[in-house]
């Protein structure tokens, strides 16, 4: 009799299914971004999900240029506010701090997050422009008291890499941005690609079936029906991590690479983005948001971060021709 085949049940891809160590992701790697000072690096909320019509920009698509409809996710983008900007240079384990300046009368919110910084005096900005240095970046910090759907006014502090070709523009860019805000097309425009980095929405601990999808024992097992047949054989005596066991489900760090930016709205009020009724779990967009293609990871109101893309290999399109935004009731009314 042949042996019997089928597909392992559950993707290895992201094992270990671990939780994630912080709400809000930690981004590792930036590319080479534009020649041109500018920041690699943004932050969102997520808000939820509706559709759209609009023309097929995909040239290869059995649909292309006819009137298509898509998922999308709104993203509120308030403007970033700058608190610091910092040289790093390579070590032997990693990029070590040669400089750090802060700007001054910075918002009165960011005391929820770190004690109150005075700024930096005129000798240690002289000595951060004198300083050489390999990669420059700048500490960014949210400012949820702009946002309606969140509750939390404290604000998240991260840091984004300045691109640039030449270093001295760069460290000039970044002295140049100390105690601004940053909107959002600083990063990017419609058309563009972005990597989004996120945490998914958690879901605690589950058993065998729900987390890894495997077969029901039969009816007439003599002990459980939700669990697995066996840990493996005897020899070797371990339990490899191939076997589907029950653990952490959700709340797992993720990246979505290559998400298309369809819009851009700047003023809600004018260019109306809430449907009736306000977005479920968070209400209404009163500050900017931006309109991606497709699905996005963590439930409304986690902050998601931006990134220019890692991989990008797509052409950029010049203008998304959107028909319609749907603003209907995402309720069920």
């Amino acid at each position: 009799m042949a042996r019997r085949h089928r597909p392992r049940r559950g993707s290895l891809a992201y094992s270990p299914r671990s939780r994630a160590a912080r709400p809000v992701p930690r981004i590792r790697s930036w590319p080479e971004g534009p020649k041109q000072p500018s920041i690699e690096g943004f932050a969102g909320f997520k808000v939820g999900m509706t559709h759209a019509f609009m023309v097929d920009y995909r040239k290869r698509s059995t649909t292309a240029g006819q009137e298509i409809s898509v998922p999308v996710t709104v993203v509120e983008v308030p403007p970033l506010r700058v608190a610091a900007a910092r040289l790093y240079r390579r070590a032997p384990y990693g990029f070590r701090i040669v400089g750090e300046v802060w700007g001054r009368e910075l918002s009165p919110a960011l005391e929820r997050r770190i004690p109150a910084h005075p700024g930096s005096t005129e000798e240690e900005l002289a000595e951060f422009a004198a300083t050489s240095a390999e990669e420059v970046r700048l500490v960014l910090f949210t400012q949820p008291q702009l946002v309606v759907g969140v509750p939390s006014k404290t604000p998240t502090l991260f840091e984004v890499r300045v691109s640039g070709e030449k270093f001295e523009d760069r460290r000039a860019f970044a002295l140049q941005q100390l105690g601004t805000e940053l909107p959002i097309d600083k990063l990017t425009k419609e058309g563009e690609f972005l990597d989004v980095l996120g945490v998914t929405k958690g879901f605690g601990f589950q058993g065998h079936i729900q987390r890894w999808g495997v077969k029901l024992q039969p009816r007439k097992n003599s002990k459980h029906r939700r669990m697995i047949g066996t840990l493996g054989p005897h020899n070797p005596s371990f339990v490899s991590y191939r076997i589907p066991q029950a653990g952490q489900q959700g709340y797992h760090r993720r990246t979505q690479f290559n998400m298309r930016v369809l819009k851009i709205v700047r003023d809600p009020a004018t260019d109306p983005v809430t449907p009736a009724g306000g977005f479920p779990h968070y209400g209404d967009v009163r500050s900017a948001c931006v309109v991606l293609h497709g699905s996005l990871p963590g439930p409304a109101k986690r902050l998601l971060r931006f990134r220019i893309p890692l991989r990008s290999r797509v052409a950029v399109v010049e203008k998304v021709d959107i028909r319609y935004l749907s603003t209907r009731s995402k309720q069920g009314a």
